[in-house]
């Protein structure tokens, strides 16, 4: 009896955790969307940004990680795969296509093929690891993405094109394979050590791409404006390297690590919500009432995943 309830204590310590980081990297996230949008009002290029957050990141977490390897360079060499994976789709990849989903169609509907990643999720896990899933993730599944759709609002009239289709199913890969690299980890990779090597591997194939002309490249030192005030233009880089990157990947990390990547990755639906809020406090977007519905369906839909999902001990 006392195991039980040993085992059932560190399930719910094991879960409380894992909801705080994922709320943690949810908000870190969201936050990115309002402050690049900021900068690129001002004259940058969405590479440039880009490239500034995740390198910016790298450098914040670098010593975390030295300090973490402690002069291990083998545990760098035996997981070379999975950090250069890590780095090319749960960075470079994503972000790339995303901005180009973005150059090509509608923001909102470029989102929307983006985060179905977690359906991407679960039916990697049923065929890759016959993780099939039971009847209150499917459910939690619908839920999620009824309240995304709504937190979109797509009945305003937007247009598409298969080339930007194309572009934000690439970006939805590589957000699917930020959760499955990053459970895929487990305690081999430390998070910091996995977040850093991903950022500057990330970074530096942005780079590349801008340099052979993938992406355009260009930035301005003018002051950026957001709602009820001007900032200069290290302020946004600066939270965009510190807070949307370094916090993020290892809030995120350790969020799948605890929680699974196919609960964490309906968890960070929750980036949606705090997007939304963020753009409505820095740029003075308002959230209409259907998006607050919205919002309360993901994360009704969460909760029905969790319940669905098999305990972690």
């Amino acid at each position: 009896m006392a195991t039980l309830t040993d085992d059932r204590a560190a399930v719910a310590t094991r879960l409380r955790s894992g909801l705080l980081c994922a709320v943690l990297s949810a908000a870190s996230f969201g936050l990115s969307g309002p402050l690049a949008r900021g900068l690129m009002d001002s004259g940058w290029s969405p590479a440039s940004v880009v490239i500034v957050r995740v390198l910016l990141g790298a450098a914040v977490l670098l010593p975390a990680a030295l300090l973490k390897l402690r002069g291990n360079w083998n545990l760098l060499r035996r997981n070379a795969s999975l950090l250069f994976g890590y780095g090319l789709l749960a960075v470079a990849a994503a972000q790339l296509a995303y901005f180009n989903a973005v150059a090509h169609m509608a923001v909102g509907v470029a989102l929307l093929i983006e985060y179905t990643a977690p359906i991407a999720v679960v039916v990697w896990l049923w065929l890759r690891h016959s993780q099939q899933p039971g009847r209150a993730t499917v459910l939690g599944a619908a839920i999620g993405m009824a309240g995304l759709i709504l937190v979109l609002d797509l009945w305003s009239g937007v247009t598409t094109s298969w080339i930007g289709i194309a572009w934000a199913l690439g970006a939805m890969v590589g957000a699917a394979a930020y959760f499955i690299l990053s459970a895929h980890a487990g305690d081999a990779v430390p998070g910091t050590v996995l977040a850093t090597a991903g950022l500057l591997i990330g970074g530096l194939g942005i780079l590349a791409a801008g340099l052979i002309g993938v992406v355009p490249l260009h930035a301005t030192t003018a002051p950026v404006v957001f709602q009820g005030m001007t900032v200069p233009w290290w302020t946004p880089l600066l939270a965009l390297g510190v807070v949307t990157a370094a916090i993020s990947y290892v809030s995120g990390i350790a969020a799948t690590r605890l929680l699974g990547s196919r609960l964490a990755s309906f968890a960070a639906l929750g980036e949606v919500v705090a997007a939304i809020l963020f753009s409505w406090a820095l740029l003075g977007q308002t959230p209409a009432p259907i998006q607050l519905a919205g919002g309360a369906l993901i994360l009704l839909g969460v909760i029905v995943v969790r319940l669905g999902e098999p305990l972690r001990i």
